[in-house]
């Protein structure tokens, strides 16, 4: 049997904890990389994405293929909304564009439980999409260091 190295921070959280857990989580999005992202969740994870259901990191990948081979020039920001014990809430909002060259503006909110080794183990997911002209983007990349701002309500 494989032993599995905690990935701290570990719960329960405090705020400090908590926004890093978001900003972790923000960092590995904004890579696209699907194995990155899934190491982040308990083998059995489960998910509700929009309407979606998905159980264990191999289906996580495989949505996350899917997801950005369609979520061209994909960008994240992530923001704490609420934390306790092993649970934390967040807002967030992704661009994109599709193969049309529609630009998109997508908002949310995520709720996500923590197992005691610091791994995700539920994430459920509410997501709106608008369309948006290029003009409107104002999310061109990934934070630069240190930055730890929120995001705009709009």
């Amino acid at each position: 049997m494989t032993e599995i190295s905690p990935r701290a921070p570990l719960p329960p959280f405090d705020e400090a904890a908590a926004r890093q857990k978001v900003l972790m989580a923000e960092n590995a999005w904004n890579t696209k990389d699907p194995e990155r992202v899934a190491g982040a969740y308990t083998e059995d994870s489960e998910w509700r994405n929009r309407g979606e259901f998905v159980k264990g990191r191999a289906e996580i990948i495989a949505f996350l293929q899917r997801k950005w081979q369609r979520e061209h020039e994909y960008v994240l920001r992530k923001d704490l909304w609420a934390y306790q014990g092993n649970r934390i809430a967040v807002r967030f909002q992704y661009e994109w564009h599709d193969d049309a060259g529609q630009w998109w503006r997508s908002y949310g909110n995520e709720n996500w439980e923590f197992d005691d080794l610091g791994y995700m183990r539920r994430r459920e997911a509410s997501i709106n999409d608008l369309a948006i002209a290029v003009d409107d983007r104002r999310l061109f990349g990934p934070r630069t260091e240190g930055d730890t701002s929120g995001i705009p309500l709009q």
